[in-house]
């Protein structure tokens, strides 16, 4: 027998044992070629495709990512799948090869298994990069599809990179391989496990940093950002870590102590093996804790910065389509009926519409008593070319848009002026004084306060800030002003607005250019812009995401299947003694359930804490959306911790019935 035969054989013989790590490594290689072969493509290559650059650089740090992850993952599953195989390399050692032998028979089997990975890989990639490209050009709004191709750079960029990369972890990982005895081979599986200690310090300080993380967390804003973000993360990682080594042991012994939960039924096994299994898995379970809350993270953050934008859009822009003409039937700027005739060809219908008249405040300026340093509008100087004019309306036409949108009613002091002022900080301004100019002459009106909220666009020039009068003020002022004079403001609500992009260039066609100031047709463009950019973010993202989960799920499988000998052979002489195939399923699924779910419910919750210092900086209560993300991942988890512990269970009975 050869080498090269015998190491076929060996990869056949353990292949339950390698097909998680070949399967990961497969998927490793099937993204990288995805993402090189775009990046190689003849069009994007060629400029082509205008619309690549918007992706290009996203996708070749992405490659980076993959070849850094896929170096440290392959390099822990060889260092794995060596501790496995100690008494093998001894019984090898025993009937006379040499350890320069052993070493060269390690390296034939990773070279078949790289072999195999990169072919399967690329072969998947080919066959299904058209639908990959056809996805991206979709998401960047191409009108062509991107055509089917097979760079050769790609192939070779990876097939080369990823043999390379198999290389090096071989040779790398044979020379740690000692000057372990023969003996010391052999008996690697009857080492003693040892006493369960703990350090009562470690404790101490593994429970302090998670407590000072996440109360860091919780007070983190956009101001102090820059000064927590790194204790945060420092002392997030230093309490996970003696979370799995220090607190998990005090944690086992608190239940060993109760009694009537540690010796119901089989949790005493359970229970009794788990500790061992944790100490022995801690720095694993650490890795995957912290992986997972990155990729929850990230994918959370990605999601709720859409959902709050989306939101934020509709409070800036409370209608589709807006905009100010200047005289009650004047339609300077856009014909009614031109709007409404567009808006029904491009398919679209109306939620609800208004048509608001108001009082022109030009060249307007705001402050505030006992606040000197803020000012709103102009300022004194009113000789700068652009001038900020605002609009006033009555309290009735505020609650009414206000009924409508689902805002809370607004009750208007006699005589004064309540301020709509949207910010980030959400400000609240107290009492003050307006002044600016109605109807050419100049006036001051006393300020009651301000809210944080709109009822109309305020991105025309027109009306960049909108100020409610109380009904009577504000018919005795209206009186003395002109029809011609008077502010109308026209507002439209579509009905599924955020598919409204299309329409927004033929309503802009008709607005003449001295008016394009006075609409606001932009929140569907805004949106549709928003949308691409998130979903071509998560669209990256997603893929890299999912890399890192199954590399994380497969590091947890491959640390079950380095322990299979010994369970096999205790619940060999479990079963010896009457416990049923029935109670062993139980004891191993409950162990292995809790070594999958733990490092995934401390994830959750270190993702949690990250969410809400998100919603904290952005003064925002959206957080709850990171759930959608969480059940997502725990629904993936869950189908990967089924389908890890059905293949561990029939190799645990196969060899325990042996």
């Amino acid at each position: 027998m050869t080498f090269r035969s015998l190491a076929l054989s060996n990869v056949r013989g353990n292949w339950r044992s390698y097909s998680a790590f070949f399967l990961s490594s497969v998927f490793s290689v099937l993204i990288f070629y995805l993402y090189a072969s775009f990046l190689n493509h003849p069009d994007v290559v060629n400029g082509h495709i205008l619309s690549a650059a918007k992706v290009r650089d996203g996708m070749q740090f992405c490659l980076y990512i993959i070849m850094v992850f896929s170096f440290l993952f392959i390099l822990y599953s060889n260092s794995a799948f060596l501790k496995t195989r100690k008494q093998e390399f001894g019984l090898f050692s025993l009937f006379g090869m040499t350890k320069s032998q052993l070493r060269k028979l390690v390296i034939y089997e990773n070279i078949v298994i790289a072999i195999m990975a990169i072919a399967v890989g690329i072969g998947l990639g080919i066959l299904f990069s058209k639908l990959f490209f056809m996805a991206l050009a979709a998401l960047l709004g191409m009108s062509d599809s991107i055509a089917f191709a097979v760079p050769l750079k790609a192939v070779w960029l990876t097939a080369g990179g990823f043999f390379a990369l198999f290389l090096l972890i071989s040779f790398w990982t044979v020379l740690r391989m000692g000057r372990t005895e023969i003996i010391d081979l052999l008996k690697a599986s009857r080492q003693p496990k040892g006493k369960l200690i703990f350090s009562r310090w470690l404790v101490i300080i593994g429970a302090l940093s998670l407590a000072m993380g996440y109360g860091m967390a919780l007070m983190m804003d956009s101001y102090n950002f820059v000064i927590l973000a790194l204790p945060i993360l420092i002392t997030v990682v230093v309490g996970t870590y003696f979370l799995f080594t220090q607190l998990s042991i005090v944690i086992l012994k608190f239940i060993q102590k109760r009694h009537g939960l540690y010796y119901k039924r089989t949790n005493m096994l359970i229970f009794a093996q788990l500790g061992y299994k944790i100490r022995d898995n801690a720095r694993i379970l650490f890795v995957v804790s912290i992986l997972s809350a990155v990729i929850m993270t990230a994918l959370g953050t990605v999601y709720i910065m859409h959902v709050q934008g989306k939101q934020d859009l509709v409070k800036s822009s409370p209608f589709s389509f807006a905009y100010v003409e200047k005289g009650l039937y004047t339609h300077n700027v856009i014909n009614p009926d031109d709007l409404q005739r567009i808006v029904k060809e491009g398919g679209f219908s109306y939620d609800y519409e208004a048509k608001i008249v108001g009082i022109g405040l030009e060249k307007y300026s705001i402050t505030f008593d006992g606040d000197t340093s803020t000012q709103l509008g102009n300022g004194h100087d009113e000789t700068n070319e652009y001038q900020r004019n605002a609009m006033i309306i009555s309290a009735s036409d505020y609650n009414k848009l206000a009924k409508e949108q689902g805002k809370p009613q607004l009750a208007v002091e006699s005589g004064k002026l309540t301020l709509l002022y949207r910010n980030f900080d959400k400000t609240q301004f107290g009492s003050g004084k307006a002044a600016g100019y109605v109807n050419g002459e100049k006036i001051e009106l006393p300020v009651s306060g301000s809210i944080d909220t709109s009822v109309t666009n305020n991105w025309i020039d027109a009306n960049s800030l909108t100020l409610v009068m109380d009904d009577l003020t504000y018919i005795n002022t209206l009186s003395g002003i002109s029809e011609d004079e008077q502010l109308v403001f026209y507002g439209y609500e579509l009905k599924n607005w955020e598919k409204a992009a299309p329409i927004v260039e033929k309503l802009v066609k008709l607005v003449p250019d001295d008016m394009k100031y006075e609409v606001d047709f932009t929140r569907p463009q805004r949106y549709s812009e928003l949308n691409e950019t998130v979903s071509l973010t998560l669209f990256i993202g997603l893929f890299i995401s999912l890399l890192f989960f199954i590399a994380a799920g497969s590091m947890i499988y491959f640390k079950l299947f380095t322990e299979i000998q010994e369970d096999q052979a205790q619940f060999k002489g479990l079963s010896r003694i009457g416990m049923t195939k029935k109670e062993v399923r139980r004891v191993v699924v409950s162990q292995i359930a809790i070594i999958f779910f733990i490092p995934c419910i401390v994830g959750i919750s270190h993702a949690l804490f990250a969410m809400r210092s998100l919603d904290n900086m952005m003064n925002t209560s959206n957080w709850i959306y990171s759930f959608v993300v969480i059940g997502i991942y725990v629904g993936m988890q869950t189908i990967y911790f089924l389908l890890a512990s059905n293949s561990y269970m029939k190799s645990m009975l196969r060899g325990s019935a042996a």
